[in-house]
C-alpha cells in the first residue's frame, strides 16, 4: 500500500541532509514566527515517502483489506459530500473508537428517475458497529440529516447529539419512517461529551438555519475542527454572531486540521447579512399593490421568522403553505425561534376575508419542484390560493443549479397570470448560508490550522477552497484535496492522504426500497426512457423448440405499432428465423432462444431505425 507523505516543510534555506529542520510555530502558512530553539527530529518514515501534491488518486479497496489506524493516529473519512453538494457525512475513527459527524442525503440528478434521494455507503463500518460511540450533528438542513431514519437502524443506531432545533426537526422527520426508535440527546452550545477518545465541544457560526455550530474534535494526539455549514453574519436574524472569540482561542492553542465547507468558495467577496435581506423584504411589504406570495426554503427558518413578524408589524395577515414549511414553522414556535400573535398565522381558506394588500401567503416551491405549493398555486391547482392579477411573487432563494429550467417554467406561468415577480437577480432577496471567499480566508485565519481539508463540495469547490488556502500561505503538501472515500490519517503535526479509498458508491433511495436500486437498473430506466421497449412473446415446443403460433410484439416507448405495421412484421419474420432449431432431437434451450431473438432484433430494428430500444424476449415452452 503506497501513500501520500506530508512532511512539514523546511525553513529556508534547505539544512543538510539528516539535520533537524525549523520548526515553524503557525503551522505551514507562510511568514510565522521561528522561535529560537525550537528544533524538531525527523518525522517517522511512514510519513516521508512521496513527493507532495495537492491530490492523490485514490483506489477502491475493500473494507476488510484495510488494516486498522496505527496507535495514535486519528483516521478521517469523508464518506459524502467531497463530490457533491449533499450527502454530508465524516467518519473519525481513533483506536477502538468511531464518531460520524453528520448524516445527509443528495437529491437526485437527472440521469436518476425513480430515485427518491442518495444516501451515503456505510460498507465501512460493516462489523465495526459496536465501536460506534455516536453521531453528532452540526444544525438540520436535510443534506446533513436526511440519511438518518435509512442508515442509523443498519449501524446499531447510536446516539444522536445535536442542538434542540436540530434535534426537533430529527424528531418530527422520524414520525414519518416505521424505524426503531432513535436516541437522540439534546445538548447545549456549552457542552462537552466525552465519546470513548473522543473530547467533542461546539462553538457557535452562522448559518441560515438556527442552532447551527461548528465542531471541536479532540483525540489523545490530533485537534480536528469540522465547520459544518456556516457564513459569518455580523446582524443575523434570532441569533448572535459567530463566536470569533471562541475561534481565535482554539487557534491559538493550536489546531491540527480544518475540514472547512466549499459550497461557495468559488465566489468573490462575503456573504451578505440576513439583515439586508429584511430591509428588502420589509419594503417589498409595505409597497405591494395586492397580495404577496413569497417562495423559500422551508429550512430557512430565520428568513421564515423575518416574514412572519414583519407581517405583523404592518398589520398584514400570514397563510403558511407547504408540508415541510407547515411543520418548520411549528418547530420553531415551539422552541420559542419564531414569535408571533395567533391571529397573524391564518388558515389558507380564510384568506378571501381580508383585504388583497393586508395578505402574505409564506410557501415551499421557488425551485420549481413539481408538487410544492407555489407550483400548484401558480398552476391553478391549489384548492385555496390562485394568481390574482397584480399579486406580487417573491422567490426568495437563489436557484439551485439544475433548476434553472423548472424556476423558468414557474416564471412563465405566473407572467401569464398578471403576478409580478421579483428573484434574488432583481433585488436583495436572499442571502445565502455559505461563506464567500473572503468569509474563508478569515475562518483559515482563526483556526491557523497545520492541515487544511476542504469538504462539502463538488470537486471544483473544493479545489477553489483549497486554493485559497494557497493564498494565505499554506504549502500544497498540508492542504488535502480528497474523493469520497479517501483515508487521511492524522498524529499532531503529521498527516498523511492515503491513495485508497473505501466504497462510497451511490446507495439509492427508492420509495420504500433501500439499496436495491443499482447502477444496472438505472441504466435499464435510462434505456427504457431513451428508446423505449420491445417485447417479444414466443411459445415453443418444449421438446423440440419448434415454434408454436406466431410471436407477438408490444412496444413502449419504441414506435406506435398501429403506424409501422412493415416495422413490426418485419420483426415478427426476425423472431421466426431466430428460433428455428437446427438441433430437433435435444430439448429446447430458451437461454439460448432469447439470446438469438435479442441480438436478431436487435441488429434489425438498429438498421431500420438508428434506434436502440430494450429487446425483452419472453418464451415459453409447451
Amino acid at each position: 500500500m503506497t501513500e501520500k507523505t506530508t512532511p512539514r516543510p523546511a525553513a529556508k534555506p534547505q539544512p543538510k541532509a539528516g539535520a533537524p529542520r525549523a520548526h515553524k510555530s503557525r503551522g505551514p502558512h507562510k511568514g510565522g514566527p521561528k522561535p529560537s530553539g525550537n528544533r524538531r527530529p525527523h518525522a517517522k518514515k511512514s510519513f516521508n515517502k512521496r513527493k507532495p501534491s495537492s491530490i492523490v488518486e485514490a483506489k477502491m479497496v475493500h473494507p476488510k483489506d484495510i488494516k486498522p489506524p496505527t496507535e495514535g493516529n486519528l483516521r478521517v473519512i469523508v464518506l459524502g459530500g467531497c463530490e457533491e453538494v449533499g450527502r454530508n457525512c465524516t467518519l473519525l475513527e481513533y483506536g477502538d473508537d468511531i464518531i460520524l459527524i453528520d448524516m445527509g442525503l443528495e437529491f437526485p440528478e437527472e440521469d436518476m428517475p425513480g430515485v427518491d434521494y442518495i444516501i451515503p455507503n456505510m460498507a465501512y463500518l460493516r462489523g465495526k458497529e459496536k465501536k460506534i460511540r455516536g453521531v453528532i450533528i452540526t444544525h438540520g438542513h436535510y443534506d446533513h440529516i436526511g440519511a438518518i431514519p435509512h442508515v442509523l437502524p443498519h449501524i446499531g443506531n447510536p446516539t444522536i447529539y445535536g442542538l434542540p432545533i436540530t434535534n426537533a426537526i430529527i424528531r418530527k422527520r422520524q414520525t414519518d419512517f416505521r424505524t426503531a426508535k432513535l436516541n437522540i440527546k439534546d445538548l447545549k452550545i456549552d457542552s462537552k461529551i466525552k465519546l470513548g477518545k473522543f473530547e467533542v465541544s461546539f462553538f457557535h457560526i452562522n448559518h441560515n438555519i438556527p442552532d447551527a455550530v461548528g465542531i471541536l474534535v479532540k483525540t489523545p494526539t490530533t485537534t480536528l475542527v469540522h465547520t459544518g455549514d456556516w457564513k459569518f453574519d455580523f446582524h443575523p436574524i434570532g441569533e448572535e454572531p459567530a463566536d470569533f472569540q471562541a475561534m481565535a482561542l482554539q487557534g491559538a492553542a493550536g489546531v491540527d486540521v480544518l475540514m472547512g465547507d466549499s459550497t461557495n468558495a468559488s465566489i468573490p467577496g462575503h456573504t451578505i447579512s440576513e439583515k439586508v435581506v429584511g430591509l428588502e423584504i420589509e419594503r417589498i411589504i409595505e409597497k405591494a399593490p395586492g397580495r404577496l406570495i413569497i417562495g423559500t426554503f422551508a429550512s430557512l427558518l430565520s428568513r421564515v421568522k423575518q416574514i412572519i413578524e414583519l407581517a405583523e408589524k404592518h398589520g398584514k395577515v400570514v397563510a403558511v403553505e407547504g408540508y415541510s414549511m407547515k411543520t418548520n414553522v411549528e418547530i420553531a414556535k415551539e422552541v420559542g425561534f419564531i414569535k408571533c400573535k395567533a391571529s397573524t398565522l391564518i388558515p389558507s381558506n380564510r384568506m378571501d376575508d381580508y383585504p388583497d394588500d393586508k395578505v402574505i401567503v409564506l410557501c415551499t416551491g421557488a425551485q420549481g419542484e413539481k408538487n410544492a405549493a407555489l407550483m400548484r398555486i401558480a398552476n391553478n391547482e391549489h384548492r385555496f390560493v390562485t394568481i390574482h392579477e397584480g399579486d406580487t411573487v417573491v422567490f426568495s432563494s437563489s436557484v439551485i443549479p439544475g433548476n434553472e429550467s423548472s424556476v423558468q417554467r414557474v416564471y412563465d406561468t405566473l407572467y401569464r397570470r398578471g403576478a409580478k415577480v421579483i428573484n434574488y437577480k432583481m433585488m436583495d432577496v436572499h442571502a445565502g448560508g455559505h461563506g464567500r471567499q473572503e468569509d474563508i480566508k478569515m475562518m483559515i485565519s482563526l483556526f491557523k490550522p497545520k492541515y487544511y481539508v476542504p469538504i462539502e463540495g463538488s470537486h471544483f469547490m473544493l479545489k477553489d477552497n483549497a486554493e485559497i488556502a494557497y493564498s494565505l500561505g499554506w504549502e500544497k503538501d498540508h492542504v488535502f484535496v480528497n474523493d469520497n472515500g479517501q483515508i487521511m490519517e492524522f498524529n499532531g503535526s503529521k498527516g498523511i492522504q492515503k491513495n485508497v479509498k473505501v466504497p462510497t458508491h451511490y446507495v439509492f433511495v427508492d420509495g420504500l426500497g433501500v439499496g436495491d436500486v443499482s447502477e444496472v437498473v438505472l441504466r435499464d430506466r435510462n434505456e427504457l426512457a431513451a428508446e423505449g421497449m420491445l417485447v417479444i412473446v414466443t411459445q415453443i415446443d418444449g421438446k423440440t423448440g419448434k415454434l408454436i403460433g406466431t410471436p407477438d410484439i408490444i412496444s413502449r416507448g419504441f414506435v406506435h405499432m398501429r403506424e409501422n405495421r412493415d416495422l413490426i412484421m418485419g420483426v415478427k419474420e426476425v423472431v421466426i428465423k431466430a428460433i428455428v432449431d437446427k438441433d430437433t432431437a435435444s430439448a429446447a434451450d430458451d437461454d439460448y432462444i432469447r439470446g438469438n431473438i435479442r441480438n436478431d432484433v436487435g441488429q434489425y430494428v438498429l438498421r431500420k431505425t438508428e434506434r436502440r430500444p430494450m429487446i425483452l424476449p419472453v418464451v415459453i415452452k409447451v
